[in-house]
């Protein structure tokens, strides 16, 4: 596995995001194009909803997972934040976002109290601003 970084952390799974979304996305666009050249009929309409519902499925399904994965993080973290950060700080992570934990998740533990500090005082949000802070890249390939 290439070394992780902010560069390429990002992480696709070629059966969903190169072929299953794909093909319900066709399948929705050619439903459309079906009812539209066939006339409006009750199968015509339906397969649209059909179509449709899938592609809400896939992509619903994939926010679920991530929003499990985020709160797999946060604890995964807070139990990090009792070891690493000085005790000034443990006292204010229950002010972190979500977004802001996992952002920091990346950060080594050296580099954490400091990056933690920062973003808390600065009230930074934006989670690809937090990302680019970091120095000493911490990698995570246990991405959903």
């Amino acid at each position: 596995m290439d070394k992780q970084s902010f560069e390429n952390h990002g992480k696709y799974v070629p059966s969903y995001h190169f072929f299953a979304l794909p093909v319900f996305m066709v399948n929705f666009v050619w439903s459309l194009v079906r009812l539209w050249k066939l006339g409006i009929s009750f199968e015509g309409i339906f397969g649209v909803i059909l179509a449709a519902a899938f592609v809400v499925l896939a992509f619903r399904a994939r926010v679920f997972a991530l929003a499990v994965q985020d709160r797999v993080i946060r604890l995964e973290e807070r139990l990090r934040y009792e070891r690493v950060l000085p005790a000034d700080l443990q006292g204010k992570c229950c002010e972190l976002t979500i977004d802001q934990i996992v952002a920091l998740r990346f950060a080594c533990d050296a580099e954490l109290p400091v990056l933690a500090r920062k973003v808390l005082d600065e009230k930074l949000t934006q989670r690809k601003a937090i990302k680019q802070l970091i120095k000493t890249w911490r990698p995570d390939y246990q991405r959903a």
